[in-house]
């Protein structure tokens, strides 16, 4: 058995038993896949696919079990390769990082500055998805450091940190009745019109929560994944705008030293919608290389090492941040 044959069985379970899609991937003939598949199997003396002619159609019991092995093994030899990188190259090598569109365009570029300012050496290779997104990008070992707001604590591969904190705003015409408003409560908004996030992203599910609980119906005119994109939208009159707090730094800038003559203005609603906290999630068991630390503790300084170090070991519960 061989390295190439675990490599292919992965592959194939990750691509939904589709070996041409497998073969995709990693560059290599589908009929090459299918017999290193097969080799392995006989060398075995199971079957980890169970199969319908040439087509495989679910994964068998002990190739359940074959698979948790090869993941074991398929990431200890990414351990391998790291600690190489590590002690061969010293402060080089590419960093990637899975996150999402929001911590990508507004929280993310001045701690990547930071980083290179550090390690010139090293590479950014920056990988923009949903957060199920971002947490299965870390699993298959495309990236080594995610960052989101939802979904990355639900797996339980991943050894997820509490990075930061931060609440809504609404995004507001500066001539809208609300505006003007010192207090605004929940059943002022949905009354509007509503410019907001796609369901899976940047907080949108405690956005839906606290209409639910005050048993009201929110009156969504569009749906986006970008910041901007409802700003955008605001500005053209369609409706007010729920956004990231640190995705309207820029309306608050105008509204501070302009007067609002960008047209909006933005207002907290963390008393409407509650709290959300950003985390930081590592593959659980990965080699970590020391740019990896330093880019987490650029993040936040609720994290360091030793605490990182702390909690890929089990050691550490978010209530100590």
């Amino acid at each position: 058995m061989n390295l190439h044959q675990f490599r292919f069985v992965q592959e194939a379970a990750r691509r939904n038993l589709n070996l041409t899609e497998a073969a995709k991937a990693l560059h290599t003939s589908q009929p090459g896949v299918s017999k290193a598949i097969i080799e392995l199997e006989e060398e075995l003396g199971i079957e980890i696919f169970a199969r319908h002619g040439k087509r495989l159609k679910r994964i068998t019991e002990p190739g359940m079990h074959v698979l948790k092995s090869i993941e074991l093994i398929m990431g200890e030899v990414g351990n391998l390769k790291r600690i190489g990188e590590q002690y061969s190259t010293q402060d080089s090598g590419t960093l990637s990082i899975a996150t999402t569109h929001t911590q990508a365009r507004y929280v993310l570029p001045e701690k990547v500055a930071a980083l290179r300012a550090a390690y010139p050496k090293v590479n950014i290779s920056m990988h923009q998805g949903a957060p199920g997104q971002v947490a299965r990008m870390l699993i298959d070992d495309v990236a080594e450091i995610g960052i989101a707001t939802e979904s990355l604590a639900d797996f339980a591969e991943l050894v997820t940190l509490p990075c930061y904190e931060w609440q809504h705003m609404l995004v507001l015409p500066v001539d809208h009745p609300l505006a003007r408003k010192d207090r605004i409560t929940l059943e002022d908004v949905s009354k509007e019109p509503l410019i907001t996030y796609h369901p899976s992203f940047t907080g949108r599910t405690k956005i839906d929560l606290a209409f639910a609980h005050a048993h009201l119906e929110p009156r969504i005119a569009l749906e986006a994944i970008d910041s901007d994109v409802i700003k955008t939208y605001v500005r053209l009159g369609l409706g007010i705008g729920i956004a990231a707090e640190m995705a309207v730094q820029d309306v608050l800038d105008d509204c501070a030293n302009n007067g609002g003559k960008g047209g909006l203005v933005a207002k907290p609603a963390g008393h409407l919608f509650g709290n959300n906290i950003t985390r930081v999630a590592f593959k659980r068991s990965a080699y970590l290389r020391n740019f990896v630390y330093t880019f987490a503790e650029l993040l936040s300084n609720r994290l360091s090492r030793d605490l990182i170090i702390k909690a890929m070991t089990g050691h550490v519960n978010d209530y100590e941040l």
